[in-house]
């Protein structure tokens, strides 16, 4: 597959860091930028580390000038929904500004391939649950408004003659790679594989459940729960993909069906071998019921086939990353 270099953005923290491994594994020349903030340099498993801000023009320019790039995956976000509503103006500096900085950097050095991290925050609050491609979009807090807004950059830049992209909307991404080498450590982490995970080793002391009377069969509300490596491969097929000549297209990167928070819990406890400290509390504000993929396109348009799609599979190698973590192996990498 290797050909001219990619830049990831973000390539240190959780999700770009298994893209930049499989990327490596193919053979392709990779530069990460990262600033280091949430993400780990031992994370990076192939390429060159360059540590500063996506949204620096001179560091970017910098770097396009000494490697052949030609292709960009973004990554680099703030991504915690309840920070973006305390502190919305830094989520629109850090994920909207920083990625029309970069998109200009994409101009200056004639980027023909964009491969971007987008979310279903985009969505908001769904009718039916589950979202299309063509459904509206409205978002209900500023981390998918500052997402949706890259989304219209890289729509009218490649309208305008910029690189052609895929815009992948990831639901409920959450795993680690299943041989150890790398996983999810990211601080204040609210997904709730990972926090189940960090209450089953000790880490936490208990688990919240918030929200066990919405209309869904056991009350508590349904995800549609990927692996980061088939998030991962889906990178990878979108880059082939734009290689092959493919046009700008946005899709859904999700399973298509959704587990709740009570199957989640059940399935931790079940690979722990012990019960989880669970409480109930009240729903949380913008807590949808049901967030489900329709999934069908990212399969059609990129020939994408997931390999993990088991609920216990995701737990397993999530919890491993934490044994890993509690008991402080030093091929582990962690925030305390």
């Amino acid at each position: 597959m290797s050909q001219k270099g990619i830049l990831v953005t973000g390539g240190a923290g959780y999700i770009g860091s298994h893209v930049v491994r499989q990327l490596g594994e193919a053979g392709e020349e990779v530069v990460v930028l990262d600033n280091l903030s949430t993400g780990f340099e031992q994370a990076v498993t192939h390429g060159k580390l360059v540590v500063g801000d996506t949204g620096d023009a001179g560091t970017l320019d910098e770097i396009f000038r000494n490697h052949d790039i030609d292709t960009v995956m973004h990554f680099a976000a703030k991504t915690i929904v309840p920070e973006s509503v305390a502190e919305p103006l830094l989520y629109f500096r850090n994920n909207s500004a920083n990625s029309l900085v970069l998109l200009e950097a994409c101009k200056r050095h004639d980027v023909t391939n964009f491969v971007f991290s987008s979310t279903a925050a985009v969505y908001g609050v769904l009718e039916t649950g589950k979202a299309t491609e063509d459904t509206p979009t409205r978002p209900i807090n500023p981390y998918g408004s500052s997402k949706l807004m890259t989304e219209w950059m890289l729509r009218e830049f490649a309208h305008a003659g910029g690189p052609d992209y895929v815009a992948l909307r990831y639901f409920n991404v959450a795993g680690c790679e299943p041989k150890g080498r790398i996983g999810q450590s990211t601080p204040k982490a609210t997904l709730l594989v990972k926090v189940a995970s960090e209450a089953a080793v000790g880490k936490r002391d208990r688990i919240a459940i918030f929200g066990t009377d919405y209309p869904t069969p056991d009350g508590t509300c349904l995800r549609d729960y990927i692996h980061v490596e088939d998030l991962a491969s889906a990178h990878i097929d979108a880059l082939s993909y734009l290689r092959n000549g493919g046009e700008s297209v946005t899709l859904n990167c999700g399973y298509g069906h959704g587990y709740s928070v009570r199957d989640v819990l059940r399935a931790v406890e079940k690979a722990n071998g012990a019960p989880l400290n669970i409480v109930e509390e009240p729903r949380r504000a913008g807590d949808p019921p049901e967030l489900v993929a329709v999934a069908d396109r990212i399969r059609e348009v990129l020939g994408w086939e997931p390999t993990l799609d088991d609920l216990d599979r995701i737990v397993e190698t999530s919890l491993a990353w934490e044994r890993k973590i509690a008991a402080r192996d030093p091929d582990a990498y962690w925030s305390d």
